[in-house]
């Protein structure tokens, strides 16, 4: 099974750090989030690594390169300045990512989901569908994206809403609608998907950021730092 990490965005919120640096290569805890997207991979047994850019994209393949410093195998997807969004992203990918489904994960999360369980749900996906993980609001997106019925994902319900973790399990397939080169997020695809009923999800209960901001790497260092002091009292 393939994992794409998704690296081309601009980082606007991220700036001025992302003026000079992509923000996948950011650090936290002493290590960029992307190389540590890479080692959790690697130890889960992914071997193969689709990683696509655009802002500042030879910053990033000159730190990772083709991924033999951890065990890897990482194809890059150009994309065009400004990039092509998500869901174009992926669609623009999908020749490096192949026939079979793939797991999906944003460059700019800290997250520690169990990466091992991907090839399972692969099995289980409809010919085109998608599995996402969600997870508890954070405080700058209290109001969630989506809905869980069982394991069935719904549209949002006041009071019952979780937040896309930026980790799913897609089919192919699920990109059909895309046109080669097309700028699309994901969120018109998910809806249409709902709609119909092709997408289930979880609720992912353990360590998540998602780093959009100066302040929310802050406080995620605090926390990396915290349970640093933590464990070794």
């Amino acid at each position: 099974m393939k994992a794409m990490i998704l690296a081309a965005g601009r980082g606007e919120r991220m700036r001025p750090l992302t003026d000079t640096t992509p923000k996948p290569l950011l650090r936290v805890g002493g290590k960029s989030l992307i190389e540590r997207h890479l080692e959790r991979l690697a130890a889960a047994g992914f071997q193969d690594v689709v990683i696509n850019h655009a802002h500042l994209g030879e910053r990033l393949i000159e730190a990772l390169g083709d991924g033999s410093r951890w065990g890897i195998s990482i194809a890059w997807s150009a994309e065009p300045p400004g990039a092509l969004e998500t869901a174009g992203g992926i669609a623009q990918a999908l020749p490096l990512l192949g026939p079979d489904p793939f797991l999906v994960l944003s460059g700019d999360i800290l997250c520690e989901w169990d990466f091992t369980r991907a090839p399972a749900l692969a099995q289980r996906l409809a010919r085109a569908g998608a599995h996402l993980v969600l997870t508890a609001n954070p405080e700058d997106h209290p109001g969630g994206d989506f809905s869980l019925d069982g394991a069935t994902l719904r549209p949002a319900i006041a009071g019952k809403a979780l937040t896309y973790a930026n980790i799913g399990v897609f089919s192919p397939a699920f990109f059909a609608p895309v046109k080669p080169g097309q700028f699309l997020k994901l969120r018109p695809l998910l809806d249409a998907a709902i709609a119909d009923g092709r997408i289930t999800g979880e609720e992912y209960h353990g360590r998540w950021h998602n780093i959009g901001t100066p302040e929310l790497l802050a406080r995620c260092e605090r926390d990396l730092e915290a349970e640093s002091r933590a464990e070794s009292t």
